[in-house]
C-alpha cells in the first residue's frame, strides 16, 4: 500500500509543479530561478571572428519620449542588451546588469533596449528599483546588432569591435567581465 500512496503523491507533485509552471504569475518566477542556476560569466568572440560596426546610425527612444541617437556612442566602450519584461532569461541577468552599471555607469555606455511600449517598460523598471538607461527600439538596429532572440548582450570597444555576444542569460557582474571591460577602458583611453 505505501508504494501506490508515495507514487500518488509524487505524481501530484508534478501535477501541481507543471500547472505552475503554466500560469504566468507562477512560471515566471519559476523560470527565472533556474535560469539563475545556470547562469555563467560571457566569453569573449575569438578574435578572428569579431563583428565590427558599421554604422552607429540607430535612434532609439528614451523613456521619457526624447530621441537618442546611437551615434553618440561611437569611439566609447559601450554595454548593449536587448530585453523584455516578459523574458525569464532577460529577467534572470538584470540583477547583475543593474550591478555592472552601478560600478561602470560613469566610465563606458549602457543601452538598456526593449522594443515593449513605454508604460510596461516604465512600471517593470520602477516595480524593480533598477536605475540604468532604458530605451525602446523604434527603428531596426544597424546590420551587426541585428538578431532574433533575446535576451542578447554586446559588449562593444571603442574601435566598433564586438567583444562579447551573448545570447541567454548571463553573470555579467563577474570578475571576467569587470577585467574585460578595465582593459577596454584602458585601450580607450
Amino acid at each position: 500500500m505505501k508504494p501506490f500512496i508515495r507514487k500518488n503523491w509524487f505524481n501530484l507533485l508534478i501535477v501541481v509543479f507543471v500547472g505552475l509552471l503554466i500560469v504566468p504569475h507562477t512560471s515566471i518566477p519559476i523560470k527565472v530561478f533556474f535560469q539563475k542556476l545556470f547562469m555563467t560569466s560571457p566569453s569573449e568572440v575569438d578574435a578572428s571572428e569579431r563583428k565590427k560596426l558599421t554604422s552607429y546610425q540607430w535612434e532609439l527612444t528614451g523613456m521619457d519620449g526624447s530621441i537618442i541617437e546611437f551615434s553618440d556612442s561611437e569611439e566609447k566602450v559601450v554595454l548593449l542588451n536587448l530585453w523584455a519584461t516578459w523574458c525569464p532569461p532577460c529577467l534572470a541577468e538584470l540583477p547583475s546588469m543593474q550591478n555592472l552599471y552601478n560600478t561602470y555607469g560613469d566610465k563606458m555606455d549602457f543601452y538598456f533596449i526593449s522594443a515593449e511600449d513605454s508604460e510596461t517598460v516604465r512600471k517593470f523598471i520602477t516595480k524593480k528599483g533598477y536605475d540604468f538607461p532604458v530605451y525602446l527600439e523604434t527603428q531596426r538596429p544597424p546590420a551587426e546588432l541585428q538578431v532574433s532572440t533575446i535576451p542578447t548582450t554586446f559588449l562593444i570597444d571603442a574601435a566598433g569591435e564586438i567583444i562579447i555576444q551573448k545570447t541567454g542569460a548571463a553573470q555579467w557582474d563577474s570578475a571576467e567581465v569587470k577585467t574585460i571591460i578595465e582593459e577596454l577602458l584602458a585601450a580607450s583611453e
